[in-house]
């Protein structure tokens, strides 16, 4: 249960907001008043009559046309079996990692470059260690591969310590590749984006490592070998 469903499920019972008209203003400031840990960053109409959407972070929420109610879930279009929320996420997410920016990510890029792909990994993590083994792999299909730190131990673990020594290092892909391999990495603290990563992950509802967030904004949990990935990201394409 990620941050967002627990301020839900904490508050929607204590959500009794007044009547008002249709209104994305009116109906972000009866949220806010109400639901103050709820950071709203925007409120529009959604597909359907009377309902809005309700952008929270990398989250989406729907209020009703008169702003009393508030509902977490999925908007499905039965007829084209789309998930319409699925497609606003991965906007969603794409604008979030554009907050963090590449050059907080440990980049491995390709002589010819053909797809890119932002991963959250754990040092630590089998499938990971298994999916980086590959590396050369995902260099010769084109794959760029931008990764994350999502140490799932938690701040303080020894995953989360390493994570901030491979920052910290000389060079960051080096390091990486050696503390995949089990090898020590000399310890080092600086300035990091360790618990910004850890923040997106969460928001992002991110279970396990690794997970593959595409340069579409959708999500494949777990480890795909190269060519899997390939054809998952030539099918966004159609």
């Amino acid at each position: 249960m990620n941050n967002i469903t627990k301020i839900v499920a904490v508050s929607l019972m204590a959500l009794a907001i007044p009547t008002v008209n249709a209104d994305e203003n009116a109906i972000k400031q009866q949220v806010a008043k109400t639901m103050p840990e709820l950071k709203i960053d925007s409120v529009k109409p959604s597909e359907v009559p009377g309902l809005y959407e309700v952008t929270v972070g990398s989250s989406i929420l729907y209020a009703s046309d008169n702003g009393k109610y508030l509902i977490q879930g999925r908007l499905i279009d039965v007829e084209s079996r789309v998930d319409l929320t699925e497609k606003k996420l991965a906007a969603v997410r794409l604008a979030a990692l554009a907050t963090i920016g590449q050059d907080k990510m440990i980049t491995f890029t390709p002589k010819i470059h053909k797809y890119t792909v932002n991963i959250f990994t754990d040092i630590d993590c089998g499938y990971c260690r298994k999916l980086h083994s590959e590396i050369d792999q995902y260099m010769a299909e084109g794959i760029t591969i931008n990764y994350l730190f999502y140490p799932r131990a938690g701040k303080g673990s020894e995953s989360y310590t390493k994570a901030v020594s491979v920052w910290c290092a000389d060079d960051r892909n080096a390091a990486l590749t050696a503390a995949k391999k089990d090898q020590k990495v000399p310890s080092k603290t600086c300035d990091n984006p360790v618990d910004a990563h850890m923040k997106l992950a969460e928001q992002f509802e991110v279970k396990g490592t690794p997970t593959i967030v595409t340069e579409k904004g959708n999500i494949y949990p777990g480890y795909l070998p190269a060519k899997q990935l390939v054809e998952a990201l030539e099918s966004e394409k159609k």
